[in-house]
């Protein structure tokens, strides 16, 4: 009972923001005269190929990266991995800033190919998504059992061997996913595309809707863009759902793994090879804007208010999601493939489904006539926020929590062990790294959106993000690298203080 209530308030909540959000664009649309011209499908096209191509090309480098960080400990690890952090806290803007120092004219690496249009749009996409998809799929690797490379090295198996039997079918489960959550972020991208594109011959969808609702106040095509947007994603998550596999669980043991495989001078050199590619994708813009922002930090009250007001958003977002996501991904856990299943996994990835932008308008324009918007901003920008996190809050969590109630469900049942009893002895130190990487995602994104708060802040409600934006759009450059240099080092320090959390209980 305590879960079909919970779930009920989770499900209308999500689901409400998401009717608040959309119905008025639509209404709006087809309160007007529309038709739809060779834009739409031209738009529509350039969508689905960028965001195939960029997903394509994140996996396909993240898949062997993850694989050689699995099989190799080496000095500098931990930190190779926070860095492999920073491109999703970073305001992508920002970042955007530091890939055209690198690969702008004037960059070490300009001059290999223009940084605008399709190519450039596939770059920035890369250097976002694929230290994700490493992230999310060395998770899975380090979950394997350490029992399994034991029986492996006795078999004498061989590198190949290791991954067709071990780690592909640990992976095999959560790639669809991964690529899917790729490609719907790709799907959704705005700056990226709205500052690399080039033109209208590179508009995506998310560029569209924006240039229609706050350049061309078009709400009728607007609406019409959105219903394709969310027609298209909604179609994805469905058919990637038919060809995810269930996990097939192996109880661990509390042992640290250890990996008899790869130890061939060949192997080590093709693993350290792949893992300089990360580097070369990751570092280079991270370096630009370090360089850059050194020097150029003013320490004034302005910065001293923006971080404060970064870190209760981010926090408050993140406590959100957690809550949102742990109720439905426990209901999605225990259900067979049925219909609920399919409609709480659409719920997760409402936000990519459906643009940030769209869901901020449709509240602005229902909300703004019936009460003062600057008194609720913070609330409604920690609600979008959360809602935004949302999927990589389900994304490391879902899966862990499967594992559990496959373990422990009937054990716990035989024990008599339920609520809080059972949270504290068995979920919570078997879900503590999880919970510690899905809330670290949930703060990161909230640490660096720029949507909510450029339709909700105001002069008394600003993030970092918007600071740098603002500083920016007054050609203070140095002062927005100094301020982004402050957000990046931020984030890294909020990087180290979870995973150190999360693994303090390793041997527990």
């Amino acid at each position: 009972m305590f879960w079909k209530l919970t779930l009920a308030i989770a499900l209308g909540f999500i689901l409400g923001a998401v009717a608040l959000g959309f119905l008025p664009l639509l209404w709006l649309g087809f309160g007007q005269a529309f038709h739809i011209d060779d834009y739409l499908p031209r738009v529509v096209v350039f969508t689905l190929k960028q965001a195939f191509l960029s997903t394509l090309l994140s996996v396909a480098i993240a898949l062997p990266v993850a694989l050689a960080l699995a099989r190799r400990q080496f000095f500098g690890r931990e930190a190779l991995l926070r860095i492999f952090s920073v491109p999703l806290a970073l305001p992508a803007i920002v970042a955007i800033l530091g890939i055209v120092g690198v690969y702008g004219n004037s960059g070490p690496f300009g001059g290999l190919f223009s940084i605008y249009g399709l190519k450039g749009i596939l770059l920035a996409h890369v250097f976002f998504n694929m230290p994700l998809a490493v992230r999310l799929m060395l998770t899975r690797l380090e979950s394997i059992p350490a029992e399994n490379f034991r029986l492996a090295a006795q078999l004498n198996f061989s590198a190949g061997q290791v991954f067709r039997f071990i780690e592909w079918p640990q992976l095999a489960s959560a790639l669809m996913g991964i690529a899917s959550l790729i490609f719907l972020l790709c799907t959704a991208s705005f700056a990226v595309v709205l500052i690399l594109g080039g033109g209208p011959q590179a508009t995506t969808l998310e560029v569209a809707i924006y240039q229609s609702l706050r350049l061309d106040f078009d709400p009728a095509r607007a609406s019409i863009l959105a219903l394709a947007q969310l027609v298209t994603c909604g179609l994805l998550v469905l058919v990637a759902g038919q060809f995810a596999r269930e996990i097939q669980v192996v109880p661990p043991t509390l042992a640290r793994t250890r990996r008899w495989d790869g130890k061939s001078r060949f192997s080590k050199i093709l693993d350290g090879l792949l893992i300089a590619l990360g580097i070369v994708i990751v570092v280079p813009p991270i370096l630009s804007v370090i360089l850059s922002g050194i020097g150029s930090i003013r320490p004034d009250g302005s910065l001293f208010w923006a971080s404060a007001t970064s870190l209760l958003i981010g926090l408050a977002s993140a406590s959100l999601s957690i809550a949102l996501g742990w109720v439905l991904a426990e209901t999605a856990a225990r259900q067979p493939r049925t219909f609920l299943k399919s409609v709480i996994t659409l719920a997760c990835l409402a936000s990519l489904i459906m643009p940030p932008a769209v869901l901020a308008t449709g509240w602005f324009v229902t909300l703004s006539p019936l009460a003062d918007m600057s008194r609720y901003a913070i609330f409604l920008v920690i609600i979008l926020n959360a809602l935004m996190a949302l999927p990589f809050v389900w994304s490391p969590l879902y899966p862990a929590i499967t594992d559990s109630v496959q373990r422990h469900d009937r054990l716990c049942s035989s024990l008599g062990l339920s609520g809080l009893a059972r949270f504290k002895l068995i979920d919570l130190p078997v879900l503590r790294k999880p919970l510690g990487l899905a809330f670290l995602m949930a703060v990161i994104v909230s640490l660096g959106d720029l949507s909510a708060i450029t339709l909700f802040g105001s002069d008394s409600l600003v993030t970092l993000p918007a600071l740098i934006f603002r500083q920016m759009g007054n050609y203070r450059m140095n002062d927005a690298a100094g301020t982004a240099l402050v957000l990046a080092a931020f984030c890294f320090a909020l990087i180290t203080i979870a995973q150190r959390w999360s693994q303090s209980h390793d041997h527990t």
